[in-house]
């Protein structure tokens, strides 16, 4: 096997995002007077993207959001990252010694990705190789994301390692043909987390940066 590409998601596996913004997406639905728990937009929507999510409620309630509603969620978030986002502990030191070539594959809109890694620190050690669900037809679970961040890297899928937390993010990379890692170490993760992400596909479970390092390292 060649040298291993790992993609990394982004949301949930370098930045500690998901309960985040999954408390601003709450806050905004609440306003439209759509009562929906933190808890459930976790349970529901963890790794899928903001459009998809939003089919999902209408189709659920039976009601049509406003057309400008994923630009309004997108700087409601942009403004709570700018204030409350940091990265996974440990991330940096892993990224300094990575010895694979990386890119970014997220369900998250490019400029999003972008502010995100930006805020954080982290955009230099991924620019440009930063992939977005918006640049295929099908989000996760379905593989077309990664196997497109493998075609634009010039990696044959096989050799691809995916670093996820979510279980459409693991579902995509196992039907994509590649190994999946799962993570467990964001503020979001719940008891029984890594069971689920273990029963969905992940070869591994790392649940700190420490041992996503270890595991990469044998790889």
């Amino acid at each position: 096997m060649q040298c291993p590409l790992v993609i990394f998601d982004c949301d949930g596996v370098l930045i500690d995002s998901e309960a985040i913004a999954c408390r601003a997406d709450a806050a905004c639905l609440a306003e439209l007077g759509i009562t929906i728990t933190v808890d459930e937009i976790m349970e529901r929507y963890l790794g899928i993207s903001a459009a998809a999510m939003c089919f999902d409620i209408e189709q659920r309630y039976g009601l049509a959001l406003p057309q400008d509603f994923v630009a309004t969620l997108h700087k409601r978030v942009a403004a709570v990252f700018d204030t409350e986002l940091s990265s996974i502990t440990g991330v940096e030191p892993l990224l300094q010694t990575l010895r694979y070539p990386r890119c970014v594959a997220s369900s998250s809109a490019p400029e999003r990705l972008r502010h995100s890694l930006s805020v954080t620190g982290l955009l230099g050690y991924f620019e440009p190789h930063i992939f977005s669900a918006t640049q295929v037809a099908r989000g996760k679970p379905a593989p077309d994301l990664f196997l497109f961040a493998a075609d634009a890297m010039k990696v044959p899928p096989a050799s691809c390692i995916v670093v996820e937390d979510s279980v459409p993010g693991v579902q995509a990379a196992v039907a994509a043909g590649m190994q999946a890692i799962g993570f467990t170490g964001g503020e979001h993760c719940r008891p029984g987390h890594a069971e689920r992400l273990r029963a969905t596909g992940a070869a591994d479970i790392a649940a700190d940066m420490p041992s996503l390092s270890a595991l990469l390292s044998s790889a």
